[in-house]
């Protein structure tokens, strides 16, 4: 087959053993390297079962997710891997009636499409509300993108302060959304936005690792001392976060474990097997460093 170039018909092949050999994920982007360490794990566990993986973007819309889902299950892959739990209810029903594996990912809800692996955005920025409140903050700002997961860490974050006392009243913490996905340059203007209509702001909670860094780098080129003047904490402990001066503060997601996770409830359906529980958590850790 080598010196002929010839390559099998797998479409034909996968139909008469109703087998594609193909998985496909959909995640917002791939400019950004959140969703890579899923990306990437999920395509290793896959092939080491003699798997492929098809990847689309989104685009953070539900009309791309569409019409990805339409194009996608018309190729019949042996299980889908979707990134969040909020779906039209027209690709709800699609993903329901196609009787393809489906597992979400990247979230948790009761009640999965069919198989889920993720964490609580909620419970994370808790956490990262604890932690400022710990360090004695008490003028906090979030600086989010404006995508359904992040604005659910802004609720989180804010129903903890006003649990911890950290505020009281939900209005005295900031909130600017950017667009996502999110930038290091709008995390530079974001902090200039901020300071310019709240200057007593002493802590800013980024919904991403990229828009921590950009606010570290306004911070010092307006001279502001991390942490001694503003602590900063990220989310999603990107490669640079253990690098940047000071090291950055930010929030862990298993994506590796995700990935894992998602792969083998895909080849256990396709092989047969059952799945046993069919909703995991993977988790979250706060990783404190020199800016908080």
């Amino acid at each position: 087959m080598a010196r002929t170039g010839y390559v099998p018909n797998r479409l034909a092949g996968g139909l008469a053993s109703a087998r594609s050999r193909l998985v496909a994920a959909v995640v917002p982007t791939i400019a950004g390297p959140v969703f890579m360490e899923m990306v990437q794990s999920l395509t290793s566990a896959l092939a080491d079962a003699g798997y492929q993986l098809m990847l689309g973007q989104s685009g953070y819309t539900e009309s791309r997710e569409d019409a990805l889902l339409e194009a996608i299950i018309g190729r019949r892959p042996d299980g889908i891997v979707l990134t969040g739990i909020l779906h039209s209810p027209e690709g709800r029903r699609r993903l329901l009636a196609s009787g393809i594996p489906v597992v979400e990912t990247w979230d948790l809800t009761p009640t999965p499409i069919d198989m889920l692996v993720g964490f609580s955005h909620a419970e994370a920025a808790a956490a990262v509300a604890r932690h400022l409140h710990a360090k004695g903050r008490r003028h906090p700002a979030l600086l989010s993108a404006d995508d359904e997961r992040a604005l659910r860490r802004n609720r989180g974050f804010v129903d903890e302060a006003l649990r911890l006392g950290l505020v009281r009243d939900a209005a005295e913490i900031p909130v600017l959304r950017v667009p996502a996905p999110t930038t290091l340059g709008s995390g530079r203007s974001g902090l200039a936005r901020l300071l310019a209509e709240r200057p007593e702001v002493d802590a800013v909670f980024c919904s991403s690792d990229m828009l921590a860094l950009g606010v570290l780098i306004e911070a010092a080129a307006r001279g502001i001392a991390v942490p001694r003047q503003l602590a900063v904490v990220g989310f999603g402990d990107l490669g640079f976060a253990a690098d940047t001066q000071p090291a950055l503060s930010t929030v862990r997601i298993d994506g590796t474990g995700i990935g894992q996770r998602a792969a083998r409830f895909i080849v256990d359906r396709a092989d047969g097997r059952a799945v046993g529980e069919k909703i995991v958590d993977v988790g979250f850790r706060v990783i404190e460093r020199g800016s908080s």
